[in-house]
């Protein structure tokens, strides 16, 4: 292989999405939950798939998680196929999931869940620059760290399932409906604190959420999820400005004042 060759083939590597999925089907039983879904998620950036309750969201992250076996289709990861892989190979590999729920281990301590979060590092050194990393972002994990992680707010915990997935050091972080449960104010906190993550550290994040105007506004790429199928896909900043969008996930209705009713209109993008 010639330099030329070796620079293209390093800028495929480069240009080619970290995740990847084609033609995915998952079913719990006899039901089908999501139905060829297709997605790709770029190094560096935040991808976001919007959907109402029951639409698949959680399923399609617990299938690239390991959580669930896929039925049909393909999932790589840097390149390689984690389809149906051990969920700790998963994490090996550097992916990490933030379940629904935060999830967190309420007998352990704040640090110990942390460290429970580092289980598969072996420099100590590393794992300690990770936990003031983490510290800093979400100060008051520090003041709790000998507390009990049951005894968290509901805020709290979701920080803490943050943190615990950031120190497995991954490259992508697949993030289930953060908001879940939160006042607004703790949200947006939230929210930000994600966008600094993947700004500061080139985290690598795939955003579930029901707040669409939240998840539109931190990520770059979004996917529109019914039915667990995959109806709509584009840039957030174009996703922001269909019809569609704004009248069923942003709440934002016509201006005429005898505008047609929301369940007589039929979505464009079908």
């Amino acid at each position: 292989m010639n330099l030329m060759e070796g620079t293209d083939k390093m800028r495929e590597i480069q240009d080619a999405p970290v995740l990847a999925l084609a033609n995915v089907e998952s079913a719990y039983g006899p039901v089908k939950a999501i139905r060829g879904v297709s997605l790709a998620v770029q190094r560096g950036s935040i991808a976001t798939v919007l959907g109402a309750n029951g639409a698949g969201k959680t399923t399609i992250l617990k299938t690239i998680s390991g959580v669930l076996d896929p039925t049909r289709g393909s999932i790589a990861f840097k390149g390689e196929s984690i389809a149906a892989m051990d969920p700790a190979q998963i994490v090996r590999r550097g992916l990490s999931h933030v379940p629904e729920g935060r999830e967190v281990f309420p007998l352990l301590s704040v640090r110990d869940n942390l460290l429970m979060g580092a289980y598969t590092r072996r420099d100590r050194d590393g794992v300690a620059r990770d936990m003031e990393a983490v510290y800093g972002y979400f100060p008051v994990l520090r003041e709790r760290a000998g507390q009990d992680a049951g005894l968290l707010s509901g805020g709290q915990q979701q920080m803490l399932a943050i943190s615990r997935a950031l120190m497995a050091a991954p490259e992508l972080i697949l993030l289930d409906e953060p908001s879940l449960g939160l006042s607004p104010k703790l949200t947006k906190d939230i929210f930000e604190i994600v966008v600094r993550i993947n700004r500061e550290r080139g985290t690598t994040i795939l955003l579930v959420e029901q707040n669409a105007n939240m998840a539109l506004n931190a990520a770059d790429y979004g996917y529109v999820l019914e039915n667990g199928r995959i109806v709509a896909e584009d840039t957030c900043a174009v996703l922001r400005e269909k019809d569609d969008i704004k009248e069923f996930y942003l709440g934002m209705k016509d201006s005429g004042v005898r505008g047609e009713r929301r369940w007589k209109k039929r979505k464009t993008w079908r």
